[in-house]
């Protein structure tokens, strides 16, 4: 099995990842490790602003889904029985997944405690004022750049959908039934 997993940022996609790792043996491929190494690469800071640029530009060379036809093949090339690929951006991805037979995983909460939690883990690329971050969404969800994130666009063509405004116990109540799902 493969999901793909998309959502906002700080809404919980890492938590959800970590669990699937963790009680359901899947193998992660995160998009994240793929704009670093580029972003090291290039000899660039490691802030949200250069994943973005980066990614769009590796997107605009080998195809807006660059991300799941790397980790796809990665995934076959490993005989890895269940995968979580982690962040679907573009609706070129989120098709590639499908097509593949994956499952498109969204994942949202409010945007106050997304706030919240991406200040809690300060990453490089989370050192952002409120209003920064709300602008970076909002230039996200709908990227004027053909090559750049669609994510309002992606989240819709969803097959599941987990609101995480809860408890980490109500969130792994979420992730069970989607599974269960799945596997029915």
């Amino acid at each position: 099995m493969i999901i793909g997993i998309t959502g906002t940022d700080g809404a919980g996609k890492g938590v959800v990842v970590d669990y699937l790792v963790e009680k359901h043996d899947f193998v992660h491929y995160p998009a994240r490790q793929l704009w670093v190494d580029e972003i090291n690469r290039r000899g660039l800071e490691v802030k949200r602003e250069n994943m973005r640029i980066v990614a769009n530009d590796l997107r605009r060379q080998h195809g807006n889904d660059y991300l799941i036809t790397a980790y796809i093949a990665r995934v076959k090339e490993g005989g890895v029985g269940n995968a979580i690929i982690e962040s679907i951006r573009t609706i070129a991805e989120a098709e590639t997944l499908k097509t593949n037979g994956g499952i498109l995983l969204a994942v949202d909460a409010d945007q106050h405690l997304r706030y919240e939690r991406i200040v809690g883990r300060a990453s490089e690329s989370d050192r952002v004022t409120f209003e920064q971050f709300a602008a970076q969404e909002a230039l996200e969800m709908n990227d004027p750049d053909p090559n750049g994130m669609q994510k309002a666009a992606v989240m819709a063509m969803a097959d599941h959908t987990i609101l995480n405004n809860g408890t980490l116990d109500e969130l792994h109540t979420q992730i069970e039934k989607m599974l269960s799902t799945l596997e029915a």
